[in-house]
């Protein structure tokens, strides 16, 4: 079986994701724990662990950012080794371990054999990832004062804790839940996420934990996972800057009995698109959670020739300063858009271009909507919280949507004192 191409737009909508609440995926405990590395008086550790001694099937995607982070490096070491038998996820939030050298993999290795020691497993079971500070070092004695409660906390019920634990600028937690029915059982797919900024594609500071009760060999299960990133959390931006340690991790317990494979192309696609949706949805909440964040902007190129062409589109006006502030502004300049579409770098046709918000036409074949009553109905559009925008290159079928937020004030001040 040839899986779905990316570029085909999959029924995610029929896909019923439940946002923010608890859930339980059989197989999978959780728990937290507070170090006090950097934050007071709050947990900044979780813990994600299969209950099966063995192990599970994993996957992970990871940022391209060549300053990669030390978790990242452990982690993808430890997946080559280990993918159909990982036993723990471990993540810290305030200290990201990036740009630490050799010191940095030295204590990402002894926190993963830390856990491991703990759990009675080997550490290439352990994957980990960090999020915070670039710069300093992560204190790894605090780390193991910590583990007893870890394990001592373990629950299948602690999933909304766990995603408060690894929240850094975020001001909520992300969580998204779905079930669907495959050949007469119902499948579970949860995950938790963080981010707010430092987010842009190619792993849009992002961190995500998936996990599911079907069983997927790791092989289709990174494919899955690669596919269901490229339409979602590489389909975000909100500041334009990649991150040293951006991961998605996927968990497969098999609990449900049912296993997904290309044998069974029908399953292998219902299952694709339950992934997509679930991390569509965690995407669409690190964009509303965007720093300062006012408004949630849906920017979507149809027409374009490629999807490259069209994904280039998107980033250029979802990552336009000019662009970001005038939806701050409320001010529908349409103006400053099209000059983002033409210096995107893709070949375009100037006179087949046009451009909506939301349903409002406001430039039609290269040529604007010039009239009061337009005028009017678009500036109207930008004072809605959920604005669509959608650009037609005329020159083609392909098509890429991406999400992004405004920029405001509060974007400046929140990281104008980050460190401090």
């Amino acid at each position: 079986m040839t899986l779905v191409h990316a570029e085909a737009e999959r029924n995610t909508k029929s896909v019923v994701v439940v946002r923010g609440k608890n859930f339980v995926i059989p197989g999978i405990l959780v728990s937290i724990a507070s170090t006090g590395m950097r934050y007071k008086g709050r947990p900044d550790l979780a813990l994600i662990v299969s209950e099966n001694s063995e192990g599970v099937p994993a996957a992970g995607v990871f940022t391209k950012n060549l300053f990669t982070a030390a978790p990242v490096v452990v982690s993808k070491d430890h997946l080559g080794k280990r993918s159909s038998s990982i036993r723990a996820v471990l993540i810290n939030a305030g200290i990201a371990n990036a740009c630490t050298g050799e010191e940095g993999i030295k204590r990402a290795r002894l926190s993963a054999e830390l856990l491991a020691k703990t759990l009675g497993t080997s550490s290439e079971s352990i994957l980990i990832a960090s999020t915070g500070v670039i710069g300093p070092q992560i204190d790894v004695d605090l780390m193991a004062m910590s583990m007893k409660d870890l394990i001592k906390g373990l629950s299948p019920e602690r999933w909304h804790e766990a995603a408060q634990a690894i929240m850094t600028t975020d001001t909520v937690p992300k969580l998204a839940y779905t079930e669907r029915e495959i050949r007469g059982t119902k499948i579970k797919i949860g995950g938790i996420a963080k981010g707010s900024g430092m987010i842009a594609p190619n792993m849009a500071t992002m961190l995500g934990v998936l996990c599911t009760d079907a069983f997927i060999e790791p092989s289709l299960l990174s494919k899955l996972l690669q596919q269901a990133v490229s339409r979602s959390f590489n389909a975000i931006t909100v500041d334009g800057d990649t991150s040293t340690n951006d991961t998605v991790f996927i968990l497969a317990t098999g609990k449900s009995g049912i296993t997904i494979s290309e044998d069974d192309p029908t399953s292998c696609q219902m299952f694709l698109e339950a992934l997509e949706a679930v991390s569509i949805d965690l995407s669409q909440q690190i964009v509303l959670d965007g720093e300062g964040a006012t408004k949630f902007i849906e920017i979507q190129v149809v027409g374009a020739t490629t999807k490259d062409d069209a994904k280039k589109v998107a980033r250029t006006v979802a990552e336009s300063p000019l662009v970001k502030t005038a939806l701050y502004g409320e001010d529908a300049n349409w103006g400053r858009i099209i000059a983002a579409v033409g210096r995107s770098g893709v070949d375009i046709n100037p006179q087949a271009v046009s451009l909506f918000f939301n349903e409002v036409c406001v430039f039609l074949n290269g040529v604007p909507v010039n009239d009061e009553k337009t005028e009017e109905l678009a500036s109207s559009e930008f004072k809605k919280k959920h604005i669509n925008i959608r650009i037609s290159l005329g020159s083609g079928n392909a098509t890429f949507r991406m999400w992004t937020c405004d920029l405001s004030h509060d974007y400046i001040t929140i990281n104008a004192k980050y460190r401090t």
